[in-house]
């Protein structure tokens, strides 16, 4: 059993804003309506969708323009972190995607960890690159070095 629902906002693997998408019961109920994703698709929800259509586009077009914007900004930025290394030039610690989001909070870019996409956190110097996801299918590649610090 299928549960209609009209995306409010992009939803990867399933749809753009303003279509409407057959999901499972749960998925719908319980994640893409609470979190605001999507509206159920009663006959008043489908007429309103008529009407909103423009409004979503022009909506998730400034979003897709912040976020051009947003990558432009990632991609000429290269940040630095600075680590205490033992043996092997292996860190004390590590660089995560926290780590990373704090820096670019420093620089004047608040965005959320969780669309920096690292596959494990770093634990050796060197030069990385990490994709970062932004709204509207938009993807930033964040340069970085990790380099030694001294005692």
């Amino acid at each position: 059993m299928a549960m209609q629902i009209i995306l409010t906002q992009d939803v990867d693997n399933l749809g753009k804003a303003g279509e409407l998408v057959s999901v499972r019961p749960g998925y719908g109920r319980n994640y893409l309506v609470p979190r605001g994703l999507a509206v159920t698709a009663s006959v008043r929800n489908k007429n309103r969708l008529d009407h909103e259509k423009t409004q979503i586009a022009r909506r998730v077009e400034k979003e897709r323009a912040n976020a051009n914007e947003l990558a432009t900004r990632i991609n000429g930025m290269t940040l630095q972190f600075e680590r205490m290394v033992g043996e092997d030039e292996k860190l004390f610690g590590s660089v995560t995607n926290r780590d990373i989001a704090e820096q670019l909070k420093k620089a004047g870019i608040e965005i959320d960890h969780r669309i920096i996409h690292l596959d494990t956190s770093v634990k050796a110097l060197g030069k990385y690159e990490a994709p970062v996801k932004l709204a509207a299918g938009v993807q930033a590649t964040l340069k970085f070095w990790v380099v030694g610090k001294d005692k």
